[in-house]
């Protein structure tokens, strides 16, 4: 998956760990980036290691920066649910993190405030809005002003096992899902798919499109509930590139996710998001209207949805807030601060 986004911006990584492998656990992926950047810092000797956001990638490679007393600065720093198991190992990741790096930068004010209730100085601190929605931006422009690649997602989607009907103007009403958190793991996720599968008998009419993330948890309990679903209006697919994917996002009338980052892109589109989580470390969202929880709960998955999607006030109360996260220029913020203080 990280292939697919690689491409896409046209990034030609100078080192691959290779440190992907299947049935590997927490500790294999730990163990295997630990030593693999060991021999990258010692070869590049870098000034500045820069990391983003929380996963395991992130952390232990600040360890390792850490090890050899390379300076780090924190992308997406601050974000917090303040339970250690929510979302987990990220709750954690991020928090250590923050406390190895030199300089955090954060996406929003509340993100800078937890890093100071936690101790971090504030002169090592900066708001920048996220990243993310610098991405979003970039590739929706670049979707909306070239007529060809428009075309060519048309027919990647149509390429992935979406109805042709489905192609060009996406007429029929539709419904992403994403899902991929390891707390939500085996009955968490049972609980999701018979949601779904549900929500598509009760609207025969929309579309339900499921990206299944490659990880076998996942793929598991996703057979398992939809192995004998006929259901013509339900499309489980493989992964999707990040244009594609967009591209979805803006043509669909919600989205159901247990992601971060999507949290943050969707309301940059005006699309309303239920997360399938107990809690998130992205409370602006809460707070602005853009977001509702509802956990893995299978009847608050189906009524929340059902709502969304027959109730135009609802809908509208929801998609017309503004997205807290940035007007898409972290980026240059952020590369104004590094190169003041590297």
């Amino acid at each position: 998956m990280l292939d697919q986004v690689l491409r896409l911006f046209e990034i030609r990584p100078d080192y691959d760990l290779n440190v992907m492998k299947s049935n590997q656990d927490l500790y294999d992926i730990t163990s295997s980036i630990l030593t693999g950047m060991r021999d990258v810092l010692k070869q590049s000797q870098p000034d500045w290691v820069i990391v983003h956001g929380d996963t395991a990638t992130s952390t232990v490679t600040a360890l390792a920066a850490f090890y050899q007393k390379i300076p780090v600065a924190h992308v997406e720093a601050g974000l917090r649910t303040h339970n250690m198991y929510s979302p987990w190992p990220e709750e954690i990741n991020r928090q250590i993190t923050s406390r190895i790096a030199t300089y955090n930068f954060a996406p929003t004010p509340l993100s800078k405030q937890n890093l100071l209730d936690e101790g971090i100085k504030e002169n090592s601190i900066s708001v920048t809005g996220n990243t993310v929605i610098d991405a979003l931006y970039w590739v929706t422009q670049k979707i909306k002003t070239d007529k060809n690649l428009r075309k060519e997602i048309e027919e990647t989607l149509i390429r992935s096992g979406l109805p042709e009907k489905m192609g060009g103007s996406l007429t029929p009403q539709l419904v992403l899902i994403t899902g991929h958190r390891r707390e939500n793991f085996g009955e968490g996720f049972t609980h999701i798919c018979q949601a779904i599968k549900t929500l598509s008998e009760m609207f025969p009419e929309t579309h339900f499109i499921y990206p299944m993330h490659l990880n076998p948890n996942v793929r598991e309990t996703i057979r398992e509930v939809f192995s004998d679903d006929k259901h013509e209006n339900l499309h489980l697919i493989e992964p999707l590139d990040y244009l594609p994917f967009v591209y979805l996002m803006e043509k669909s009338r919600l989205i159901l996710t247990d992601s971060g980052g999507i949290q943050e892109e969707a309301p940059g589109l005006g699309k309303p998001v239920l997360v399938m989580r107990d809690t998130t470390e992205r409370p602006e969202a809460l707070e602005a209207g853009t977001v509702r929880l509802v956990g893995t709960n299978y009847s608050l998955i189906v009524s929340e949805t059902s709502r969304l999607l027959s109730d135009d006030s609802y809908y509208y109360s929801m998609s017309t807030r503004t997205n807290p996260y940035g007007d898409g220029k972290a980026c240059e913020r952020i590369v104004e601060k590094m190169l003041e203080i590297a």
